[in-house]
């Protein structure tokens, strides 16, 4: 059997200002591999697809993965750029039995409203109806029966943070294995909950409700079951909120499943979201506390959704109000880290921190800074429950200290996962009375153990938690959650 692989992923954020070009893309290509180590690469994922397929005597065909940071609309160049690399790819692989596919689900181009749904489909033209194409997304995704109609198999993360991007990807390969050697004939149905949100799987309630969808993956010719949360921040007609569910040549159990989990999941809505506080209510908060460290999520500036990550906002709070022993990361500055790295460990410089990006990313800080370590083409992990981290490029960074407050910088944009940002130079976190992270929720899984409460902040910014501020135009509002409170088509 021959099996190809590729991935192609970026969550366009269609209010943010900084446009995803080619550049912005961090490609790794099969030459840019070494073929023998296990992982081969920042993706555990392929390593993992690659040690499967060896295992039980196939040949793999890896070609690229290309992911860029959430930000505005991609390029429309740089998505066919990559599209067409990967296709051809895929032409020059010959016959193929199973292709698997890694991408987003919510990357959005000049001319495309659904990059995936276009790329699976040019795939399924390339390969015809016999190959099995099988497509792991994020769970923050835009889904649509068109795109399933290109693909054999589609499943989505189940945690928020992701740390089961490995464990989803080894079980796509076993259904897309069984498919093939035609052990199972999957069939999908998608159901609408007419909601929009963001539902930490660290709460209880949306605990509760994945562990209710790994309870109906064990029932008789249930395959697989997934909830699609959606990106708020993308503004296209097929956002939102829904379940998809992949059953055994059932496609009658598939959609009564499907509208069974997503009613179940509606009658949760109150209690599966975010308590996301303002931020000097935050802040104040935090500081109260006596058990530490408190870690508080600037949500509004999670890089990971397409905000700047340079927000001065908290820092300012902070620095006026006479903070101490805080740690910050990770602030989005390239001239600071230039200007840091030329003074050197130890030395003292003047800075003026970003708030460049725009009105959401505040007004800059002239800062008098102590460089407390540098380093360069730095990689940062994000921890997932089996497997390898998966490592994220920020470039160089630097730290500084500035009147008791310690500062993370990155001359490429990210948002934090891992404590390893703050001890990778020097920084105790577990010392800290404050560690303010730019991220929104994937910080949990790592922070959450050293900490002693998490806040989660809306201060200003461009990624707006507050949905009904979002202020959307294509994506439909009307009697659906929490514009309408019960929307009629769920009644």
């Amino acid at each position: 059997m021959k099996i190809f692989a590729a991935g192609l992923a970026t969550e366009t954020n269609t209010f943010s200002p900084i446009p995803t070009s080619i550049a912005d893309f961090t490609t790794t290509r099969a030459r840019d591999l070494d073929i023998e180590h296990p992982d081969f690469g920042i993706w555990g994922l392929f390593g993992g697809w690659r040690n499967a397929a060896l295992a039980q005597g196939d040949e793999f065909v890896f070609s690229l993965m290309a992911f860029a940071q959430p930000a505005g609309i991609t390029v429309r160049s740089a998505y066919e750029l990559l599209r067409n690399e990967i296709i051809a790819d895929l032409c020059a692989a010959g016959t193929v039995d199973v292709v698997l596919l890694n991408l987003h689900g919510a990357m959005i181009a000049h001319g495309y409203d659904c990059c995936e749904e276009d790329f699976i489909g040019r795939v399924r033209d390339q390969v015809g109806g016999d190959t099995v194409i099988a497509v792991e997304l994020d769970l923050h995704c835009h889904l649509s029966a068109a795109l399933l109609a290109h693909a054999d198999i589609v499943i989505t993360y189940k945690e928020y943070p992701h740390v089961d991007v490995n464990a989803r990807a080894v079980e796509l390969f076993d259904l897309a294995m069984r498919t093939k050697r035609r052990e199972i004939r999957p069939t999908m149905a998608l159901f609408d909950c007419r909601m929009m949100g963001l539902y930490p799987t660290s709460n209880p309630a949306m605990r509760g409700f994945v562990t209710l969808l790994a309870a109906t993956e064990k029932r008789e010719r249930v395959l697989s079951v997934s909830l699609v949360h959606g990106f708020p921040w993308g503004d296209v007609p097929h956002g939102g909120t829904k379940v998809l569910v992949v059953t055994d040549d059932d496609p009658a159990l598939a959609q009564a499943l499907a509208s069974q989990l997503g009613r179940e999941l509606f009658a949760r809505r109150y209690e599966i979201g975010f308590d996301s506080r303002p931020m000097h209510e935050a802040l104040t908060l935090a500081l109260a506390q006596e058990s530490t460290p408190v870690v508080v999520a600037d949500q509004s500036d999670n890089a990971g959704a397409g905000a700047p990550a340079d927000a001065t906002f908290a820092l300012r709070w902070l620095l006026e109000h006479r903070a101490s022993d805080v740690a910050m990361a990770i602030f989005y500055d390239p001239q600071v880290v230039k200007i840091a790295k030329a003074a050197g460990a130890g030395a003292t410089a003047k800075v003026r921190l970003r708030g460049k990006m725009g009105t959401a990313s505040g007004d800059p800080l002239d800062l008098e800074v102590r460089v407390l370590a540098i380093k360069e083409d730095y990689w940062h992990p994000f921890p997932q429950q089996t497997g390898p981290p998966t490592l994220w490029p920020l470039g160089d960074i630097v730290a500084l200290s500035c009147a008791g407050i310690d500062i993370v910088v990155s001359s490429e944009r990210s948002q934090c996962f891992c404590p390893s940002i703050f001890t990778d130079c020097g920084i105790d976190p577990t010392k800290k009375r404050l560690l303010v992270l730019k991220s929104f929720q994937h910080f949990y899984g790592a922070f959450a153990p050293i900490a002693a409460r998490v806040i989660y902040m809306a201060a200003p910014g461009a990624v707006v938690p507050i949905i009904k501020q979002i202020p959307y135009e294509r994506f439909d509002i009307t009697d659906r959650f929490p514009w309408a409170d019960e929307p009629g088509s769920l009644k």
